[in-house]
């Protein structure tokens, strides 16, 4: 058999020897066939024709046109599906290995006959012109601080011509976390540019029935650093194809990073966010010249940023708890039957009471949960025990498994109203004394095998606390600023 390297060297022998004998003695053929190839002007693998006839019978030949009819009526049918349909309604016909005949068959019916298939548009970006934001878990990262799974969000903005990034620790996809996060990501690029894209978020952060609210309060957030806002279509997170990109590739700077740092614990969430801060200038090195490119046309942030929470007034109920959000907390029970001003941040709601700020409590994320605080409401409830048994919130009202095993405790050995009583008792000592102690004074009685009562408590909690040493006082003396004085003058008569 010639090989193209044969052909190749019978050209060469033509420019050098005088007869085609000759040459072909040298290219290692016969004189006739050198006589085809260079009349042909081409090498064997040239003339090789396409293989399309079949080596082996078509096994899917008898059941191939209904399997087409369902393809054309589903195309999202896969070949292992029909295989398994197959061997079902003709036992022992098809065997497991004459899946993947079938597979290539659809996979060809596809290319030839299936419907067509969704086109991706590559887009020209021109500096300052779009940046695209978005939220995506980081729990795939499996950080951990202070010995537990930090399950957390990012939100992620991009810069689409030059991929210049920001992105903030966050974890809800709420408007709050967006203004606060896209706020975040224009002051620290020192500019604004023409339009701003996201998802659909008005389904993501607000009940699909319930949009208005977030409309208005992200048109205001627009209007405010004048953005053009953009959105993509129902389903197609392409359209916002550079972030979602940058999702990916960032999660894995941060993953890669973490490998090198040899541990994913973390001893604080500050400590991790400052992780993540250089991570993400480290990859925002490498874009350094398209990036002042887009910094030249950036247009100017405003005089300031616009307030990221939201605001509502509520009234305080007889439970000495107020509704935010759909989520219940509990306040200092002097504030019931009275209005008060609730900021709802991204992390923390604010309560403020005659223009002075009452409580800051941790937010929910999601609904129908509850953060009753016993201290707002123990006053009362040790006049009333009998409400403890079936409070609505009594879970709330054990600060550690120590109070609620001191409370079971309690009820094995007294009756209930008895029980109630005695626990209130402790919990009062916890808010007005000290939590820690009376904890400790638990632990003791437990580790003793003596019974919990709410005098014993008190006592080992005054005696701890008449023992601690009292804080000395630290006096500064007064400086003699004429000594300044004095040194000047000498300095400068030098």
């Amino acid at each position: 058999m010639v090989t193209d390297q044969q052909v190749r060297r019978l050209q060469e022998m033509m420019n050098t020897e005088k007869t085609l004998t000759t040459a072909a003695a040298k290219a290692g053929m016969d004189e006739k066939t050198a006589r085809k190839y260079l009349r042909l002007r081409k090498v064997p693998s040239e003339l090789k024709g396409e293989h399309t006839w079949r080596t082996r019978e078509d096994s899917f030949a008898e059941v191939w046109e209904e399997m087409r009819v369902k393809l054309g009526l589903n195309p999202g049918l896969e070949a292992k599906t029909l295989f398994e349909d197959l061997q079902r309604r003709y036992p022992g016909q098809f065997a497991d290995g004459q899946l993947r005949t079938l597979q290539r068959k659809v996979k060809r019916w596809r290319v030839f006959e299936g419907p067509p298939k969704e086109v991706f548009f590559a887009q020209e970006h021109r500096p300052g012109e779009l940046c695209e934001s978005d939220f995506t878990s980081m729990n795939e990262l499996g950080v951990m601080i202070g010995g537990q799974v930090f399950d957390h969000l990012l939100y992620h903005f991009v810069l689409s011509y030059s991929n210049w990034e920001a992105g903030r620790v966050c974890f809800s996809e709420s408007f709050e976390s967006l203004s606060y996060g896209l706020q975040e990501a224009l002051w620290e690029l020192g500019g604004v540019p023409k339009a701003h894209r996201t998802d659909r978020l008005t389904t993501a952060v607000q009940k699909t029935g319930h949009p208005e609210e977030f409309t208005q309060r992200y048109g205001a957030l627009l209007r405010h650093y004048k953005l053009e806002g953009q959105k993509t279509q129902a389903r197609s997170p392409n359209e916002n194809g550079d972030v979602e990109q940058r999702h990916y590739r960032l999660k894995k700077a941060l993953d890669q990073s973490l490998m090198l740092r040899g541990s994913r614990e973390f001893s604080s969430r500050g400590e991790y966010e400052e992780f993540v801060q250089k991570v993400i200038q480290q990859v925002n090195a490498g874009r350094r010249e398209r990036f002042e490119e887009e910094v030249k046309v950036l247009r100017r942030l405003p005089a300031q940023r616009l307030a990221a929470d939201k605001r509502t007034r509520v009234k305080v109920s007889p439970g000495s708890t107020i509704r935010v959000n759909r989520n219940t907390y509990s306040v200092n029970s002097r504030l019931i039957g009275e209005e008060v001003n609730v900021r709802v941040h991204a992390e923390e709601i604010e309560v403020w009471y005659a223009q002075k700020c009452v409580e800051r409590i941790p937010r929910f994320r999601g609904e129908g949960k509850h953060n009753i605080q016993y201290r707002h409401i123990i006053d009362w409830l040790v006049r009333k025990p009998g409400a403890f048994e079936n409070y609505r919130y009594r879970d709330d009202l054990f600060p550690t498994s120590r109070f609620r095993m001191a409370y079971d405790q309690l009820k094995g050995e007294h009756t209930v109203q008895k029980a109630s009583k005695e626990y209130l008792r402790i919990l009062y000592c916890a808010a007005k004394e000290s939590e820690s102690l009376v904890d400790e004074a638990l632990r003791s009685s437990f580790e003793l095998g003596v019974p919990v009562y709410a005098d014993d408590v008190e006592m080992m909690v005054r005696s701890w606390m008449s023992c601690t040493p009292p804080l000395k006082e630290v006096g500064v003396s007064e400086v003699d600023l004429g000594m300044y004085d004095e040194l000047l003058g000498k300095k400068e008569a030098v």
